[in-house]
């Protein structure tokens, strides 16, 4: 029987014509990636981008109107075929498709939504009128306006066709928002210093009282102390809050007036405006300006509007510190529990009980380990800190509820496992004449591993680091039950001593999607919303393996060696 030659050409090894399923795998996952991504970043930065106003003539009779004025008009959103329409279609053939906008006519307030449909079918004609202002309110959204004049506190009256009437609207717009900024610094700066003196005060002079009756000299002259230090705290308290009432009087003196895209006539306080721009008198290079104003604006403000206006900065600060503490809590757990495993624990079925549990406790759903959280950290943990130290303030709870620190704790709690695993897979590939030329060279088996095992294992303990922040800040479910909320007030970092507040709750993006994406009472104002705070949660977890991925990148190369 002749000898096959396997490596000629014409015959084919078994087994090949399986490559090329393989490769269609990965590019049909390649794919689908590139697709999510690109439709997360274009839905995501689309928001930001100033899309022109259109002015749309009803045919007569029309009912599609607002208030069943002729006109309308608003941002186009979208542009769509007809559900009813396909549905017809189906049926007749010969009829052409119908289609429909969906357009932002803001001026929510006065219309009570801020999204509606039309036919294009109802439509006349359609204009962009040069005149037309979108203005940034502080409630009730985005408004759409044609001006008509500014009504001034000293009684001038300035049309809109007037030279300096953009001039003067821009500055008006800055003096309310310097004047905002100031109550937000007296109200909360000032004033959120004068409730923190007051509080302590309480609680020295609880302190006080549960010692016994307040009879001697000395009780008398601090409690004496006590009064006077709160009177002038309330009188302090009493000028802030007059200024800020004043400050926030000054917003209602100026006021423009205006008129909608249907015709109606309205006027509005300078001072609920934040910003505003021509939307039809814009070049590319204005466009651009004002995108990268707004998306600065998004990621530096705070949220406005049940979450559906302004920016989420206190939903990003609270993942990136969420996060960071989880790192910090869970690689010293789950390094030095892998090297026990490997290095020092005697291998047995006890061991390999262990490990059986460790791996399964990766499959085990997040829920579980926020309630876990929340009965062990939150219960008995911080209530037994609340009894210890914070007695005083009960039954208010200090580390007795969610936190930072307890969600931190959770999720560290949940992904100690990956950093296991990893380690231990690390660990054992350092080669076994490594280990031996160091013990041969008199070094104990501690010195061994610290010089030896370990700087060779961390691009691997670094790649299971990754792994466990990649998983933990996108968890949402176990944060909903140790410390998030849909608005925090308060950073857990601030300039306020201690400067770290753990015990404090936080804003996470996780958290901020679903609460828009399933919470939010205006799904069309959310929708926007949700995209880009998708996309930012990415980046920030692109942003955080990125940084992992480069530092393990230059301890590889630093820590070298033939195993590698």
């Amino acid at each position: 029987m002749p000898k096959r030659d396997f490596l000629s050409s014409d015959v084919k090894p078994a087994g090949e014509s399986w490559v090329w399923v393989t490769s269609m795998g990965l590019g049909v996952g390649l794919t689908m990636i590139v697709f999510l991504l690109g439709m997360i970043l274009w839905n995501g930065l689309e928001v930001f981008w100033p899309k022109p106003v259109v002015q749309l003539e009803l045919r007569p009779g029309s009912t599609a109107g607002l208030n069943n004025a002729p006109v309308f008009g608003g941002e186009i959103v979208k542009s769509q075929i007809k559900a009813v329409q396909v549905r017809a279609d189906a049926d007749a053939g010969d009829e052409p498709p119908q289609r429909e906008y969906q357009l932002f006519v803001g001026n929510k307030d006065i219309y009570g939504f801020g999204y509606k449909f039309i036919d294009h079918a109802e439509i006349a004609g359609e204009s962009r009128p040069a005149d037309v202002i979108v203005a940034e309110r502080l409630e009730y959204g985005n408004a759409i306006f044609r001006p008509k004049e500014l009504r001034l506190a000293d009684g001038t009256v300035l049309p809109a066709a007037a030279t300096a009437f953009d001039r003067t609207l821009a500055g008006l717009v800055r003096e309310s928002n310097d004047r905002r900024a100031a109550i937000r610094r007296i109200e909360r700066d000032e004033i959120g210093a004068i409730n923190r003196q007051l509080e302590k005060i309480r609680l020295e002079r609880r302190a006080l009282e549960n010692k016994g009756p307040l009879v001697s000299p000395a009780d008398q002259r601090r409690l004496a102390d006590f009064d006077a230090a709160v009177a002038d705290l309330q009188a302090r308290y009493e000028k802030l809050a007059a200024k800020a009432r004043e400050l926030r009087g000054l917003q209602s003196v100026n006021r423009i007036a205006y008129t909608t895209m249907d015709g109606a006539e309205r006027t509005l306080p300078t001072g609920d405006l934040i910003d505003y721009y021509r939307p039809n008198q814009l070049t590319v290079l204005n466009k651009a300006g004002i995108f990268a104003h707004r998306f600065w604006k998004f990621l530096s403000d705070e949220p406005r509007e049940a979450n559906t206006e302004g920016g989420i900065f206190p939903a990003i600060f609270g993942t990136f510190v969420m996060t960071l503490l989880m790192s910090v809590a869970v690689t010293p757990f789950g390094v030095l529990a892998a090297i026990y495993l490997r290095e020092y624990a005697k291998q047995g079925p006890f061991v390999r009980a262990v490990r059986i549990a460790v791996n399964n406790l990766a499959g085990v759903p997040s829920i579980v380990f926020g309630v876990f959280g929340l009965g062990f950290f939150v219960y008995v943990v911080g209530g037994t800190i609340d009894q210890l130290f914070y007695s005083l303030s009960l039954p208010t709870p200090t580390f007795g509820t969610g936190g930072v620190l307890w969600a931190a704790l959770t999720l560290a709690l949940m992904t100690v496992p990956v950093v296991i695993v990893a380690t231990e897979e690390s660990l054992s590939a350092v080669s076994r004449g490594t280990r031996e030329g160091s013990l041969a060279c008199g070094a104990s088996k501690w010195q061994t591993i610290q010089r030896i095992v370990l700087p060779a294992s961390l691009p691997g303990i670094l790649t299971g680091l990754i792994l466990a922040m990649a998983r933990g800040a996108g968890e949402v479910a176990p944060l909903m039950l140790v410390g998030v909320v849909k608005l925090a007030p308060t950073l857990p970092l601030d300039s306020i001593y201690p400067f770290i507040h753990l015990e404090r709750k936080f804003m996470h993006l996780g958290f901020h999607i679903y609460d828009l994406g399933f919470q939010s009472p205006d799904s069309e104002a959310a929708k926007p919303m949700v995209f880009a705070t998708t996309f930012l949660l990415i980046l920030l977890v692109v942003c955080l393996n990125l940084g992992a991925i480069l530092i393990r990148n230059h301890l590889r190369k630093k820590y070298k060696t033939s195993t590698f």
